[in-house]
């Protein structure tokens, strides 16, 4: 993947046939599973997609990856294994930490954008027991972060924030808030793989080779590693981004 991608929920058409879910793991449900993939990066361990389910209740047990999701449809339920529940609702985001003792359960069909890093490197957490799924609330204070490399601009520099929400054990996986005022970037090579999901406002995305796309409010799109992208804002943007920046 060489460029950036706008994603869709895809209709049941257009989704493959990933099979229910191992009998093994559910408690309830068959768990009959479509997706695509607009990433699988071995390299990394990151895959972006999305994901339908029928209803199914699964068993209590530790997640294998850290994983971000943006919930589209219908709602879930993660229980911890201390009794606490975290419930969420389409249209909210969320993420669930490697290694978080939970299940999963979901009354109805259910549809997620989804960002998966495969984290291959062995650390664990030093307290486990407090590993929590938990949403990123848009109501989280922000602080004031650096903006784009001023040599990179093509004009006046933003203002910048953020709310960062998660960080994973490698430092490599980031989740959280962004904001800028506006502002314009060169096309450059991106340095990092990035999901956004525009909060407010719009953004324009050049690949600087002739394509333009304009993101709004409620649309989701893809930078992968590599890929040349332009940034021009003529408003202020906030955006909820997982971003994983390869260590080394």
């Amino acid at each position: 993947m060489t460029e950036f991608v706008r994603l869709s929920a895809l209709g049941s058409g257009e989704l493959e046939d990933w099979g229910p879910m191992p009998s093994a793991d559910l408690i309830s449900g068959t768990g009959q599973q479509y997706g695509y993939l607009w990433l699988d990066d071995a390299a990394t361990g990151l895959m972006i997609g999305v994901w339908q389910c029928s209803p199914m209740t699964g068993r209590m047990g530790p997640w294998s990856t850290n994983e971000v999701m943006i919930l589209l449809e219908g709602a879930v339920s993660i229980d911890h294994a201390d009794g606490s529940t975290l419930d969420v609702a389409a249209g909210e985001a969320f993420f669930i930490p490697k290694g978080t003792v939970c299940s999963w359960r979901q009354e109805g069909d259910l549809k997620k954008f989804f960002a998966i890093h495969n984290d291959s490197s062995g650390l664990t957490s030093a307290a486990p027991s407090s590993l929590r799924a938990r949403k990123i609330e848009r109501t989280t204070p922000f602080t004031p972060a650096d903006g784009p490399d001023p040599a990179l601009l093509a004009g006046p520099a933003p203002s910048c924030k953020e709310a960062l929400a998660f960080t994973d054990l490698t430092g490599q996986l980031t989740a959280g808030l962004w904001s800028a005022t506006p502002y314009r970037r060169k096309t450059v090579p991106f340095a990092r793989h990035e999901l956004m999901h525009i909060i407010e406002g719009s953004v324009t995305l050049d690949d600087g080779r002739g394509r333009k796309e304009t993101f709004v409010a409620g649309d989701t799109c893809f930078v992968p590693l590599g890929a040349s992208a332009g940034w021009e804002s003529q408003e202020p943007v906030t955006k909820l981004f997982c971003s994983l920046t390869p260590s080394g």
